[in-house]
């Protein structure tokens, strides 16, 4: 009897610790399960919106002063150079204005805006990160620092939203490479706190689903998953979005 006592405590301990497990989400449009895993575009115009990536996460306990956040996305293709349609940035095809980064949930409700419209951030896009076929995509937001509060284990929260438009799809200046599939891969996000809490947790662990596609769902090499871990940072090289 006491063997089948301590077998069954173990199995609720087992069960709680499964049943809080943090994690991360990506989909296309909005977060985890009301989101979509691929978005298709005929790419015939070079008007609107391609599609909106939406992060989100559900914590581990302690994050009691929450922030902000960094997170990182690997997007590749199966050529061998990432298509000039992936390639955003200064002197890159795409430019600066077809990729966009937002942290205004205060018109979503499926999962919990935690910033209440008081985030701001930005990102940096890498093209050609490890391998010629791929972009690391890396983002980072922070709310006021008076705004700061806990978040919750069991409780899935908006991260942020990656707006993607179709500029430069068609005609004269178009980059080619809209109609090639690309695996997006959300890899790991970072929580930050006060440095006094001493405690920034990486989340790597997928809630349901981390990864989206482009175009159509590829599932082998290189589809999807396919990612590289980053280190992890501190609040000092995320606090620079106050100044």
């Amino acid at each position: 009897m006491k063997r089948i006592t301590l077998i069954a405590g173990a199995m609720l301990v087992l069960g709680a610790s499964i049943a809080s497990a943090e994690g991360i989400n990506l989909s296309w449009t909005d977060c985890g399960a009301f989101g979509t895993q691929n978005v298709s575009f005929a790419c015939n115009t070079n008007t609107g919106l391609a599609g909106s990536m939406v992060g989100s996460f559900d914590p581990p306990p302690g994050v009691a002063e929450f922030l902000g956040l960094s997170a990182q996305i690997d997007i590749t293709t199966a050529q061998p150079n990432l298509p000039d349609w992936w390639k955003h940035g200064s002197g890159q095809c795409r430019g600066t204005t077809a990729l966009s980064t937002n942290f205004d949930f205060t018109a979503n409700s499926n999962c919990i805006d935690v910033y209440a419209g008081q985030a701001a951030g930005g990102f940096a896009y890498d093209v050609g990160f490890g391998t010629p076929n791929r972009a690391r995509f890396r983002i980072q937001c922070a709310v006021p620092f008076d705004n700061r509060l806990p978040v919750d284990p069991g409780t899935e929260y908006y991260a942020f939203k990656a707006n993607l438009q179709r500029a430069k799809t068609v005609g004269t200046g178009s980059c080619a490479g809209c109609t090639n599939p690309a695996c997006i891969v959300l890899n790991e996000i970072q929580l930050f706190q006060p440095p006094e809490a001493a405690f920034d947790p990486q989340i790597t662990n997928p809630l349901s689903r981390n990864w989206i596609t482009w175009q159509l769902p590829i599932t082998g090499p290189p589809g999807c998953p396919a990612s590289t871990p980053t280190q992890g940072k501190s609040w000092g090289q995320v606090k620079s979005l106050y100044r």
